[in-house]
């Protein structure tokens, strides 16, 4: 088992539990998910959309900004890309760096308590 630790961070995260979990880092309350130009472009080619039509089904403008959209799933928001039963990423592999990321945002520093809650990949 290898635990991922980053500077900064009192915690760790064990990927192994990603496995099992229903994406509960992609689902819960609304937020934003920002994506650059090169993600957006990366995200259109991997699922073969012309950048129009990707961008009016899957991104939403927020400023100058890009934002993945979220769409309402009994009750809970969750990211668009989530898919099937299983709760998985359909673009998993092209992904945004804010995704990639999660755990170590700066916000958990301060609120560690809430991404213990959230993902059962944590570990002390």
């Amino acid at each position: 088992m290898t635990i991922i630790r980053k500077q900064g961070f009192d915690f760790g995260f064990d990927p192994v539990a990603c496995d099992e979990c229903p994406s509960y880092c992609c689902c819960g309350e609304s937020g934003y998910v920002w994506v650059s130009q090169q993600e957006f472009s990366q995200i259109c080619e991997f699922l073969h959309i012309n950048p129009v039509d990707c961008l009016d089904r899957y991104f939403q403008r927020v400023g100058n900004a890009l934002s993945l959209k979220e769409r309402v799933v009994e009750g809970r928001f969750e990211c668009v890309f989530i898919e099937g039963a299983e709760k998985r990423c359909s673009v998993y592999e092209v992904r945004p760096v804010q995704c990639r990321e999660f755990p170590f945002w700066n916000y958990f520093k301060k609120h560690k308590d809430e991404v213990v809650r959230e993902c059962p990949g944590i570990r002390q």
